[in-house]
């Protein structure tokens, strides 16, 4: 793209709407903020913001709990034809850190034949919907289920780990394919955790597994998962077929835009000295123990940060990027000059040539129970760019900055004159590290 000093990333928006699975409880986040109850006016709210785009979901395991039953269109229908007319364009996720209903859940063939089947029938009920995520941040969503054991089915392996991705890319492609059968022109927005690992020395070995690791989502649909991928045999050794692998080379479906959610915990950092950390940042691997901690903790001498990111991002791919998650719960100042910080670097690189669409207020209506990862139901709630505590949305200060930069894209809030917190001196709580220069390469 041609270097172009006006050009600015759209804002869209977006609703926290996990619903996963923990043992037998399915948790949904829009049922805990209400939105069920409250629909028309939080989009009413929500279109005063003046935003282009939201990703709005279209849940199947809400939608169709039990095999065959017919579905109640009217629960999603009446909202996204209330946005239609409000200008604002839809992007349906159908699956949200989920593991599938009950029958036909992550680790089973039926998880890919469900979605993709319920892909085409949302694409029958709105013919005019152009975006699509059929399965939000799948990467992440293998990784808290099927390596962590957080969310179901519970289970602590590489096998598992491999086999739920497989089955969510899968999906994803054949989704697609069910999607555009009846709408030609429909885009594949693919999101997925924009992560970053630093190490020490010693660690290198696992930082450079886990920097490799993190573009799986975006290699697989692109077809890169082939002989030459450095992560080729280790699909081999955890289970996975060559003839399944094949599968995503002979039927690439590289993503239309690919949405990046960055958070201020999205790099990490490693380190085997245990002693200096507290024992809730203790992990490990199979070889050995070490510290994972949020590598903003840390004064390492890296380059990081989301300009840095992103750029790695366009140099690998070349495609279309978002910014599809922008929240962090703190002060309302704070949240204003997080937003701001990932809107100017996005500026910043789309001037510079990179193909950077939009940036997104994400958590709308805010979230709950983040703060235990949703693993259990009561959790803290963080406001987002509306306040629901109350009952009802109320906008917050990031609310009127938003409303101001769908005025005047070039506004600049007087508390962005003042450093983030995660910009401060006093954010470093471990001593300071000084690095390999090659740790976090990519």
């Amino acid at each position: 793209m041609e270097r172009n000093s006006s050009k600015r990333p759209e804002i869209w928006g977006g609703l926290e709407c996990s619903f996963n699975r923990v043992k037998d409880l399915y948790m949904d986040q829009l049922h805990y903020c209400e939105h069920y109850r409250r629909t028309a006016l939080d989009i009413e709210c929500i279109a005063a913001l003046g935003i282009k785009k939201i990703r709005y979901p279209v849940i199947w395991e809400r939608l169709r709990s039990r095999p065959g039953d017919a579905v109640d269109w009217n629960t999603v229908a009446t909202p996204l034809e209330d946005l239609r007319r409000r200008g604002i364009e839809p992007i349906a996720g159908l699956v949200h850190h989920g593991s599938g209903p009950r029958y036909a859940d992550l680790l089973s063939p039926s998880f890919v034949s469900g979605l993709s089947h319920f892909a085409g029938e949302v694409a029958r009920r709105f013919p005019w919907i152009e975006y699509y995520t059929p399965v939000n941040e799948p990467l992440t969503t293998a990784r808290f289920c099927c390596l962590y054991g957080l969310w179901f089915p519970h289970r602590h392996s590489d096998r598992a780990f491999v086999q739920a991705l497989l089955n969510e890319m899968k999906a994803v492609v054949l989704s697609m394919r069910a999607i555009r059968q009846i709408n030609p022109h429909a885009k594949l927005l693919q999101t997925e955790d924009l992560p970053k690992i630093y190490s020490t020395p010693h660690l290198k070995y696992q930082a450079d597994f886990e920097n490799q690791r993190r573009w799986l989502t975006f290699d697989i649909l692109c077809g890169k998962l082939n002989r030459d991928h450095p992560l080729w045999n280790y699909f081999l050794e955890s289970g996975a077929t060559e003839s399944a692998l094949a599968f995503f080379t002979d039927n690439p479906c590289p993503p239309d835009i690919l949405g990046l959610d960055y958070y201020v915990t999205s790099e990490r950092y490693l380190d085997e000295a245990l002693e200096k950390y507290p024992r809730e940042k203790h992990g490990g691997n199979h070889r050995e123990k070490y510290a994972d901690v949020e590598a903003f903790r840390v004064k390492h001498d890296q380059p990081s940060g989301i300009k840095v990111l992103l750029q790695e991002c366009w140099d690998r791919y070349r495609l279309p990027m978002a910014v599809t998650e922008v929240h962090i719960g703190c002060d309302s100042d704070n949240q204003i000059r997080w937003f701001a910080e990932i809107k100017d670097a996005c500026t910043h690189l789309l001037r510079e040539g990179a193909d950077i669409r939009a940036v997104t207020a994400w958590s709308l209506l805010g979230c709950f129970g983040w703060d235990s990862l949703l693993t259990r139901q009561t959790g803290e709630y963080e406001p987002g760019v509306f306040d629901i505590r109350s009952g009802s949305p109320v906008a917050t200060p990031l609310a009127e900055y938003l409303m101001h930069l769908a005025r005047d894209p070039a506004y600049v809030h007087p508390v962005t004159m003042e450093k983030g917190w995660w910009r401060q001196e006093d954010r470093f709580l471990y001593r300071e590290i000084v690095l390999d220069p090659s740790c976090g390469a990519r």
